[in-house]
């Protein structure tokens, strides 16, 4: 079974195709749970609520996370409470600020 940190470095090569920053430096995944042997449960958010790549960005984050050793099941619970407020340091990478 992999372990949360496993998890985490897989989900840091989905890159948001818009901003071409990845989905855990945008601050995108809220949760990282592992409830059972073999599931992974992934609470995640998107920059907008009318994010028209939601579902391809689900869809690797599920195809990516499967492919870890003992992986059978990835829950994917997308959640816009709280709203996406993108950090200070991310403001400056993408020059907001």
């Amino acid at each position: 079974m992999p372990s949360r940190e496993d998890v985490i470095e897989i989900l840091k090569t989905v890159v948001d195709p818009e901003l071409f920053i990845d989905i855990w430096t945008l601050g995108l995944i809220y949760k990282v749970e592992l409830p059972d042997t073999d599931k992974i449960y992934i609470q995640m958010t998107f920059t907008t609520v009318a994010c028209p790549l939601a579902p391809m960005i689900i869809e690797e984050v599920k195809q990516k996370v499967g492919t870890l050793d003992g992986v059978k099941e990835v829950e994917v619970e997308v959640v816009f409470e709280p709203l996406w407020e993108p950090s200070e340091e991310l403001k400056a990478m993408l020059g907001l600020l």
